[in-house]
């Protein structure tokens, strides 16, 4: 069977997901479980774009070792210089570089003519190379490009030096036979394409992104790119996981494997969908909550008699277990720290400290402590930053009845370390509350979005809160997470604050970064 590279774009496409802001912690805890799930490529993000983009991107290349660490860059030495200085401490530096080919984008944004556009690309290409022993070449708009100028300017870039071509559907145009005839056609009259792997990258704006990847791979792409769970601009990009089990169920049909560890691929869907707030639709393929639900008398009758009848997946080949209490009240320190790193979380010793308290609280209110509890104490636990001064809850009480104002009153502790307390109303409880809480921070805050959902089934499954703030004009993600919905709403309404003030310590004095 022929291999295909996995070049995973969540850290980069996938947070450009509107709505999505994930901190350099949480960048890190996704890129060790992409590593484990066995990515050939990892972009990392767009190093040139921000400095905290700059700085994720060169933690993640210093420290992953099992893949190729990559990140974007525009075609122009400024961008080049800083992605080398972000990626060269990878185990196996590598660009992508990318530049529009279709008429409409050569005219309209670069305002420039084709010839122009190939010696910019070839140029580029070949600055790059003198510096990346990887260089994978974009022709952004590919699918809506004249297939002879595509043709002209990938045989120019590979001579120039690039090993990778991807041809990405960026809007989300095309259809399966569309794309399948298109990379025949290249394969057919670029004379040195040999001396490249094709790519394939389809966004999802007409629901066909993952079929049209199939279709690139059965026509000569090597690698195909995409995101776990489907995220990324618009509509979102193909997602991997799908890919990745229609290869291994319909072996008849795609002689084609990758190198993913299916049974990591709920919890990287889990910890994707966790940190950057995108909830997996019910009825998603191979990662869904109902994926694997029947519902219909006629399919229960049948799956109890023989799964294979309507159960073409496994829930175990995607790593979905059963959700059986794991630790109780009476487990120890020794049993937790093996159960966190079964996981895939590694904790120091502050951070285990810290966990275990959370997982002692928690089993003194619960009946039962399952993995999806477990993996929200140590994700909000490890993804939270270490001697961080922030505003801190630590009491709230609310009034609340049918025919009474609701009215919160907050006990906070201020960044600098003085307690503030206050009382406030609002048309509903968990306005009351956040109410209260702008007046006692010191920002101008505003909510934008509020979004409320249960980690695991049951009247005492814990509650999970993300919203979406501004603070200070800048825009903001947190999330929160307790049995108590107020208390949840509270944590998420904070962490999205302290998020903020996180950034602007660690960007105080930063200088702008120097290649």
């Amino acid at each position: 069977m022929a291999h295909v590279n996995v070049f995973d774009t969540t850290l980069r496409d996938g947070e450009q997901s509107a709505g999505v802001n994930l901190n350099r912690l949480e960048k890190m805890e996704i890129a060790k479980q992409l590593e484990r799930l066995g990515v050939d490529i990892m972009e990392a993000g767009f190093p040139a774009s921000s400095q905290a983009d700059f700085d994720a991107v060169k933690e993640i290349a210093d420290t992953v070792r099992g893949c190729s660490v990559t990140g974007l860059a525009r075609a122009n030495k400024r961008d080049i210089d800083i992605a080398w200085e972000a990626l060269k401490g990878g185990a196996e530096p590598r660009l992508h570089v990318f530049l529009a080919t279709s008429p409409i984008h050569m005219t309209h944004k670069l305002k420039k003519t084709p010839d122009e556009v190939v010696e910019t690309a070839v140029n580029m290409v070949r600055y790059a190379r003198e510096k990346f022993p990887y260089v994978q070449f974009s022709a952004e708009d590919a699918l809506r490009s004249d297939r002879d100028f595509l043709v002209h300017i990938i045989e120019q870039v590979i001579d120039a030096g690039a090993s990778v071509i991807n041809l990405p559907d960026t809007v989300g145009f095309t259809t399966p036979d569309e794309i399948g005839s298109l990379f025949r056609y290249v394969r057919e009259q670029v004379p040195n394409i040999d001396q490249a792997v094709l790519s394939t990258h389809n966004h999802d704006d007409l629901g066909m992104a993952v079929s049209n990847s199939l279709a690139a791979v059965e026509n000569g792409a090597g690698q195909i790119e995409g995101t776990i769970n489907g995220i990324g601009e618009r509509a979102g990009n193909a997602a991997l996981e799908e890919i990745a089990v229609a290869f291994q169920i319909r072996q008849d049909r795609y002689d084609f494997q990758t190198g993913l560890v299916l049974k990591e691929i709920k919890r990287t869907s889990d910890l994707v969908s966790r940190l950057t707030g995108m909830q997996v639709p019910g009825n998603k393929a191979v990662v869904g909550r109902n994926a694997f639900a029947h519902e219909s008398g006629i399919h229960q009758d049948g799956v109890l008699k023989e799964a294979t009848t309507y159960e073409i997946i496994t829930p175990a080949m995607v790593g979905i277990d059963s959700n059986r209490m794991v630790l109780g009240k009476h487990s120890g320190r020794h049993a937790f720290k093996q159960k966190a790193e079964e996981l895939g979380f590694e904790l120091n010793e502050t951070k285990l400290k810290e966990a275990f308290a959370s997982f002692k609280d928690l089993t003194g209110k619960k009946k039962e402590v399952t993995d999806d509890d477990l993996f929200a104490i140590l994700t909000d636990t490890q993804t939270e930053h270490e001697d961080q001064p922030k505003y801190e809850l630590k009491a709230f009480q609310v009034q609340y009845g049918s025919i009474n104002r609701p009215t919160a009153t907050v006990l906070l502790t201020k960044p600098d370390g003085e307690e503030a307390e206050k009382a406030n109303t609002g048309e509903g409880s968990v306005e009351a509350i956040y109410n209260t809480l702008d007046d006692l921070i010191d920002a101008d805050v505003h909510l934008q979005d509020y979004q409320l959902s249960s980690i695991g089934r049951g009247r005492d499954a814990l509650a999970e809160v993300h919203v979406q703030l501004t603070v200070n004009g800048v825009k903001a993600s947190g999330r929160g997470s307790a049995q108590d919905v107020l208390e949840a709403s509270a944590h998420a309404f904070l962490n999205a604050v302290n998020r903020t003030l996180y950034q602007h310590k660690r960007h105080e004095g930063y200088e702008k970064v120097q290649v």
